[in-house]
């Protein structure tokens, strides 16, 4: 079995999609499948490259600038033209929201192939961001006719799926497999474990890991932090509200205890698990869809205190009061309190921590993402097959 992946961008570029992308390619490599990636460059690169990666064959290609999250690749196109007539794939799996994916529609040879769309989140048409509610007028038409073409949907969770309005024409066709990250073999070694320790100033520690982005609700953070005296904060991630963020923690009185530590390597966020004692996701709309780093905790084993949004898939991957806590988006005091509970109790952070760590194995471990994604493949081109005997 031969797939070709396109994606917006690969590791190390930040971001759950990415390192969602690269994973699961990995995983299905492992499992046998021939995998191909196409993605861009990292913006502002003139030059595309090409590398393997593990056992994947990765081509980027040149991103001169990025617009409201819309890679600018001219040259997109054609390479995906000629990746496809040289890797030979049997079908195309797209990972969406990606402009860049819609080039698809316009090339034959894409459009000979069986499409699987993978729905990692909707492009918001009420989002805070006026300028993308109104760039999404533009992206819908095209967003719809890749899903009327795809062959099947792949959406992580059942609560975002059923309050996608995006996909809910194409419902007969949308399987749900949840995201899944890989057992954690590599240990951080000791002086990256002694940074991480060194990162919390006092009391209760606190980690937060996503883009430095409005709908994540760092801000909502701060807040809450502010009625927390004995707790500190480290904050990893960039983005373009960092200017915000660092002068909201100067006027809630809370700098001396949130570290903005930026993007880290795997090893040093590793030993930043190891060393939290809550991990903290305050987003506060639909924009977040899943939360991978809410695995990521699960597997450290730590407890979580996450933003109870509707029609997100959050509410499923933290069960309430059982692998975490959930309090409901942009309530500060809220979330203040969730803090404080946990602060005070040390024997429910490791009964929330063992419970998630049980979940994650039950359910979110990359192998078991794989495992349902290779059936769907299976699944796709073997309808595939059936509709072209009968057209033969």
């Amino acid at each position: 079995m031969r797939v070709l992946h396109i994606g917006k961008f690969f590791p190390p570029h930040p971001g759950g999609i990415e390192r969602t992308c690269a994973d699961l390619c990995g995983a299905l490599s492992r499992s046998g499948v021939t995998t191909a990636v196409l993605a861009h460059t990292e913006p502002g690169t003139h030059h595309g490259r090409q590398f393997r990666d593990g056992d994947v064959d990765v081509t980027l290609v040149a991103c001169h600038r990025q617009l409201l999250y819309v890679p600018i690749s001219p040259a997109f196109p054609h390479r995906l033209d000629q990746l496809i007539r040289r890797f030979d794939p049997e079908l195309l799996h797209l990972h969406l929201p990606n402009t860049s994916a819609f080039s698809a529609l316009l090339l034959r040879a894409a459009r000979r192939l069986p499409w699987i769309v993978h729905w990692h989140a909707d492009v918001a048409a009420d989002a805070q961001h006026r300028a993308l509610r109104i760039a999404y007028r533009a992206y819908r038409p095209w967003e719809q006719r890749v899903l009327a073409k795809a062959s099947a949907i792949i959406a992580t969770s059942t609560p975002y799926l059923d309050a996608s309005v995006a996909l809910a024409a194409w419902r007969d066709k949308v399987r749900v497999i949840p995201l899944g990250i890989a057992v954690d073999d590599d240990k951080a070694d000791d002086d990256k474990h002694l940074s991480a320790i060194a990162a919390w100033s006092d009391g209760l520690r606190i980690l937060a890991v996503g883009r430095l982005s409005y709908y994540k609700g760092f801000d909502v953070l701060f807040d809450a932090l502010a009625q927390v005296p004995h707790a500190s904060l480290v904050l990893v991630g960039s983005g373009e509200g960092e200017a915000h963020l660092r002068a909201r923690a100067r006027e809630c009185g809370i700098e001396a205890r949130v570290r903005f530590a930026g993007n880290v390597d795997d090893a040093a966020l590793r030993a930043l698990y190891a060393n939290a004692e809550v991990l903290c996701l305050p987003s506060i709309d639909r924009s977040e869809a899943f939360g991978l780093v809410l695995l990521e905790a699960m597997r450290a084993g730590i407890a979580i205190v996450a933003s109870d949004i509707r029609g997100s898939g959050v509410g499923y991957v933290v069960r309430n009061g059982e692998t975490g806590l959930l309090v409901p988006p942009g309530d500060a005091g809220a979330l203040a309190a969730a803090l404080l509970r946990l602060a005070n109790d040390e024997s429910l952070r490791h009964d929330l921590g063992a419970a998630g760590v049980r979940r994650w194995r039950e359910e979110f471990t990359l192998q078991r993402a794989a495992d349902r994604t290779l059936t769907l493949y299976r699944d796709v081109l073997a309808a595939a097959r059936k509709s072209a005997m009968r057209t033969a």
